[in-house]
């Protein structure tokens, strides 16, 4: 049909693949990694492609994955969990500082982030947490409790102290404006050190489980746990407390970021109740065309009909605000942001210092080397990739960041 918006793949000894790609660049490796995870034989019905595509480890970003009675570790992968929270507050543009460095240093010295090499990592707290970051602690303590007794190496991370803190890469936090000139505060991070430690263990124990048959993968990093067993279990036990850690480290820095502007705005505001916190590393249980199954959403958000999400663009860009049209094709599905379209490598060959601070005009945000990576050429046009998912969700709102705090 000429209405639909995406391309169907048939992939040879195995499922569909429907692609919402269209006017978006899609490079044949991630093609290729698509169609060998559509080999696997525990594929309900077909593979979902969103618009911000791109290989990653295992599976690939980008992609919705449903599985019956079976989970790859490797594409739910190693940042459980991963997500965003947007908050709208009272405030508007005109209430904001003209110079908004106070406000961005506000909310660093708030919110542990990025790595520090020597002893101390400046991306955790020290021995004292918040009082919101202990009491989010409180309520996983006892699922962690119950997920050491059975493997005791992962006491060791870093699970108490990155709690209420950001991470390195990608994960950011910005101050936006909407379409309305009202202010947002909106935030994009994971599970943390713990949460790695999990996907990384589980990852390695699938491998181990199916040594016999790695061979007969069409790539290893597909290996996966059948229902059942018990390591199926444990996998779903930890993985769905990793995501549950998610969701409360982002309220917790979202909290801290509120009060840190609060220190430095003298204008009183409150928040809205239009707010937002939802994954796009995860897996679930759903059900889909009448059958329970599993969905794995690998840089994907939920979007059944009526349901808001976030789709963050490059820190130069703008993001969105979403209501899911719930479309079934889709497994309920849109994409979790504008995607990479080049790697770090290639983005820090290519771009430069210059280049960087000509794209982030207007952002109080690092305009130094080390987030090269992260500068907005290296990300694929937001824009086009909204206009791909027309028929997966609606726009709500508008944000053109004007603080960003990187990891």
């Amino acid at each position: 049909m000429t209405d639909r918006m995406y391309e169907t793949i048939r992939v040879d000894g195995g499922s569909e693949i429907k692609m919402w790609t269209r006017g978006v660049p899609v490079e044949p490796e991630a093609r290729a990694q698509l169609e060998k995870t559509a080999r696997m034989p525990f594929i309900f019905r077909h593979l979902a492609v969103m618009p911000d595509v791109h290989v990653g480890k295992g599976s690939t970003v980008g992609s919705v994955i449903p599985t019956v009675r079976a989970i790859i570790p490797a594409a739910v992968g190693v940042d459980i969990g991963c997500g965003m929270i947007a908050v709208k507050t009272t405030l508007t543009a005109a209430d904001l500082p003209d110079n908004l460095a106070r406000v961005r240093a506000a909310i660093e010295c708030a919110v542990p982030h990025g790595r520090t090499p020597g002893k101390r990592d400046r991306g955790a707290w020290g021995d004292r947490l918040p009082e919101n970051a202990e009491r989010a602690w409180a309520k996983l303590a006892p699922g962690f409790k119950r997920i050491t007794e059975k493997y005791p190496h992962l006491q060791r991370t870093n699970h108490r102290v990155h709690l209420g803190t950001l991470g390195t890469g990608n994960h950011f936090i910005e101050v936006c404006l909407d379409e309305a000139q009202s202010v947002w505060f909106m935030l994009h991070s994971g599970s943390r050190g713990v949460g790695n430690a999990i996907g990384t263990h589980f990852i390695e124990l699938a491998k181990q489980d199916m040594r016999s048959w790695l061979a007969n993968l069409p790539d290893r990093d597909l290996a996966y746990f059948e229902e059942g067993t018990q390591h199926f279990n444990d996998y779903v036990e930890a993985v769905e407390w990793a995501q549950n850690y998610a969701r409360l480290n982002r309220e917790v820095m979202m909290e801290n970021v509120i009060e840190a502007v609060r220190k430095v705005i003298p204008k009183p505001f409150e928040t809205h109740a239009e707010a937002v916190n939802c994954h796009h590393n995860y897996v679930s249980r759903e059900r889909h065309f009448g059958e329970d199954i599993y969905v794995t959403r690998k840089g994907a958000v939920r979007a059944r009909r009526g349901e808001l999400g976030i789709i963050p663009g490059s820190m130069g860009a703008r993001s969105y605000i979403v209501r899911g049209l719930g479309n079934e094709e889709s497994f309920h599905s849109c994409s979790h942001g504008a995607g990479r379209k080049m790697s770090r490598t290639e983005a820090k060959r290519r771009f430069t210092l210059e280049d960087h601070r000509a794209a982030t005009a207007g952002v109080e945000c690092r305009k130094d080397k080390d987030v090269i990576d992260e500068t907005p050429g290296a990300y694929k046009d937001i824009d086009a990739v909204m206009r791909a998912q027309r028929d997966l969700v609606e726009i709500v709102h508008t944000l053109k960041q004007v603080v960003c705090v990187k990891g």
